[in-house]
């Protein structure tokens, strides 16, 4: 009976508690929130800019995104007060925008800006994020709106143009209108129309090579400048293996032979010229072809005037060893000059190959060649090509900005405390390469005033084959 009588208590008090407890929930019913109806919307309707514009009387409509609570606006005149900006707003009834005259505030580089207005009508209220844009100038190339006519390893383009086996295409040219194929193949050197290849064409133009003899190599290297073809042999420094400089203007003649010239009779020459040739010409075909040697530590200039006429050779030593594959070009029409190789950092020189600044071996890849300054619609790249010299590097365009700066020296400076990643960059999947012959080339095409369209940047490798890449100049968009 005991047992029984401890149960009893037991179930007892359990009653009681949950007596207890539901005496507790529904005494607390009334204490639930409930929606209570009211009339105080806070909705923003329309707004516009009423104070827009150097002179302050400007009108300018914005567009509200209900849903994302968001409001923009199309670019307004940088001069417009931006420390004042006075909105008008079309709201619910009983409602008032919070303040209607904000400071929208803009770093410097900035071209818009974001700023937070409230839509009250107490208690409540409601916040949209109001961007302004202002209608500035926009410079350079928008390399999210590139086009790429691809004849690489590269699987994403065409396949590799067939000439680009066996190191037999070294040399190449670019000059917007061609790419010229400097070659050993059995197709020969021959030009290809740009134009072609943008419709993923190949139709040759064979160069008559009537007169083409001597050399290690009859043909090695050449660019094309303003029309004008230009090829060199590779040669030793003997009368029986001189520096040949061939030149067209019509692919279908046998060239003129501008350049005939026997290095063992140069002090101070290297013993084998012609693994690499910049020609650096003005409009006028005045300027210097530039011959660097195989041990890296010399460069042949040659004085050109009016295209044909060759000679005046200028021994250039190189202040460190830039390898086999050197390259010397000129920036605009100045007497700067980027001078570098595979094996060495990029300098800046002038036409007797003085040094002016010297960029860090860690700023970019080393193995960075063929380097060129690209003026584009009011901005300034760096364009260079990395050689696959080991197993660990790639065959790669990279093009950086250095647009800061009024000089070269300025530039490379301030791009060498910059983070100096690439803008843009392109792989060719070149193989590892013994003569990695390494081509760069930018033209730009303009538009019926005469103003940058669009650039087009090129490059080429020995076994990795050549690419195009078109870039429209930015615009500004709304």
């Amino acid at each position: 009976m005991k047992d029984i009588y401890n149960i009893s208590k037991i179930g007892f008090c359990a009653i009681c508690i949950c007596c207890a407890s539901l005496s507790t929930l529904y005494s607390c019913k009334d204490d639930f929130p409930v929606n209570v109806e009211s009339d105080k919307i806070t909705v923003l309707k329309s707004i516009k800019i009423v104070n827009a514009g150097k002179a302050g009387n400007e009108i300018i409509e914005g567009v509200v995104n209900e849903a994302s609570k968001t409001v923009s606006f199309p670019r307004i005149d940088p001069e417009t007060d931006l420390s004042a900006i006075k909105f008008e707003a079309g709201t619910s009834d009983g409602a008032i925008l919070e303040q209607d005259t904000y400071a929208i505030p803009f770093k410097e580089g900035e071209s818009e800006s974001t700023v937070v207005i409230k839509i009250t009508n107490s208690p409540r209220y409601r916040e949209y994020l109001v961007k302004i844009r202002l209608k500035i100038p926009v410079y350079g190339a928008d390399f999210t709106k590139s086009a790429v006519y691809d004849y690489t390893n590269n699987e994403l383009g065409n396949p590799i143009y067939e000439t680009f086996t066996g190191a037999f295409t070294r040399g190449t040219g670019f000059d917007g209108e061609h790419v010229l194929i400097v070659s050993r193949h059995a197709a020969g050197s021959h030009l290809l129309k740009v134009s072609d290849l943008k419709k993923n064409v190949i139709n040759r133009i064979p160069l008559n090579m009537t007169g083409v003899a001597l050399g290690t190599f009859t043909v090695n290297v050449g660019d094309i400048v303003n029309g004008h073809t230009y090829i060199a042999n590779l040669s030793g420094a003997s009368a029986a293996s001189p520096i040949k400089i061939y030149h067209w203007t019509d692919p279908s003649v046998p060239p003129q032979t501008v350049a005939n010239i026997d290095v063992s009779k140069i002090t101070g020459a290297g013993v084998r010229h012609g693994d690499n040739m910049s020609v650096n010409l003005d409009k006028n075909g005045n300027g210097y072809i530039f011959l660097g040697d195989n041990a890296g530590t010399k460069v042949l200039r040659l004085k050109v005037s009016n295209y044909k006429t060759v000679g005046d050779p200028f021994v250039i030593s190189a202040a460190v060893n830039v390898g086999s594959w050197s390259s010397f070009n000129q920036i605009g029409e100045t007497d700067d000059y980027l001078f570098t190789g595979h094996d060495a950092p990029i300098m800046a020189v002038n036409s007797g190959g003085s040094v002016s600044y010297t960029l860090s071996r860690t700023a970019i890849p080393v193995r960075s060649s063929d380097s060129r300054v690209v003026e584009f619609n009011g901005e300034r790249y760096l364009l260079t090509t990395t050689a696959a010299r080991t197993g660990s590097e790639p065959t790669a365009l990279s093009l950086y900005n250095i647009t800061k700066g009024n000089n070269i020296v300025d530039a490379l400076t301030a791009f060498e405390q910059s983070d100096r990643k690439p803008i843009y960059d392109y792989p060719l999947l070149g193989p590892v390469n013994t003569s990695p012959a390494t081509q760069t080339g930018w033209s730009v095409l303009k538009d019926e005033a005469g103003k940058d369209k669009s650039l087009l940047i090129y490059t080429a490798a020995s076994d990795a084959g050549f690419v195009i890449v078109e870039v429209p100049k930015k615009e500004l968009e709304d």
